[in-house]
């Protein structure tokens, strides 16, 4: 699998551990694993599981019943030893862009991405996705931008209702 950089995409061990033990209980309940961040804010620590189901919406019930069980194993387990808060969230509308599955399943639709440093003296490129490559993707901004994936500090879907 090719590793493609958007928000902090290396995985950490943490990550890791906390994957491993919800995904099987997600899929249980019939969902996906969309993506799963740890990080701190206002001084407060975040744990936040994104799920999602193929041909539906997430509704809030969805949400709880997913954080139900996936609280029960973390409190049994206990990968994570500071004080947290557990969210469980769809990806959304304009949902992130963070590993190449992500981007796969979006060909063919807007995306806006922000890039690391200028292409085309652009910080920004916002336009139809067109292709997934190796090392790069291409997007279809009035003229075609191949961009590529080392130069993406963040991606996300844009305009669906």
């Amino acid at each position: 699998m090719m590793k493609v950089r958007v928000r902090k995409l290396k995985k950490n061990a943490l990550i890791e551990k906390i994957e491993e033990l919800i995904e099987p209980i997600i899929s249980e309940l019939l969902y996906e694993l969309y993506y799963v961040e740890y990080i701190k804010e206002n001084g407060e620590f975040y744990l936040r599981i994104y799920i999602d189901k193929k041909d539906d919406r997430i509704s809030l019930d969805d949400c709880v019943a997913v954080s139900r069980r996936v609280s029960e194993i973390l409190d049994v387990e206990d990968p994570i030893k500071d004080a947290y808060f557990l969210e469980v969230s769809s990806p959304g509308l304009n949902r992130g862009l963070y590993k190449e599955e992500h981007f796969k399943m979006v060909i063919g639709k807007e995306v806006l991405v922000k890039l690391t440093s200028s292409i085309n003296e652009t910080k920004s490129v916002k336009g139809i996705l067109k292709d997934v490559l190796e090392d790069a993707i291409v997007i279809d901004a009035e003229t075609e931008v191949k961009i590529p994936k080392d130069k993406i500090k963040f991606a996300n879907l844009e305009g669906e209702i």
